[in-house]
């Protein structure tokens, strides 16, 4: 925490934002919010959150439906 405290003291205001995407990126540690404080991406917009991909629709993929019968007790799974 001396860390953080100390970039408060240089950085001021800046250190939130600085922390906001360091949390994004999933970079923990008090070296990335050090670099992006110098590179100053504080003030850059953050990147957007990412995309889902897309479900490929395919007769050989089988959904929740599929396995739900099999849990059942005594239910058997016959293949076609």
């Amino acid at each position: 925490m001396t860390g953080l405290l100390r970039l408060h003291r240089e950085y001021g205001e800046r250190l939130e934002a600085a922390c906001r995407r360091a949390l994004a990126l999933q970079a923990h540690s008090l070296q990335s919010v050090k670099s992006i404080l110098k590179h100053r991406l504080d003030e850059a917009p953050l990147p957007d959150a990412p995309t889902a991909l897309p479900v490929a629709d395919h007769s050989n993929l089988r959904g929740p439906g599929y396995f739900a019968e099999i849990d059942e007790p005594g239910a058997e799974r016959t293949l076609n």
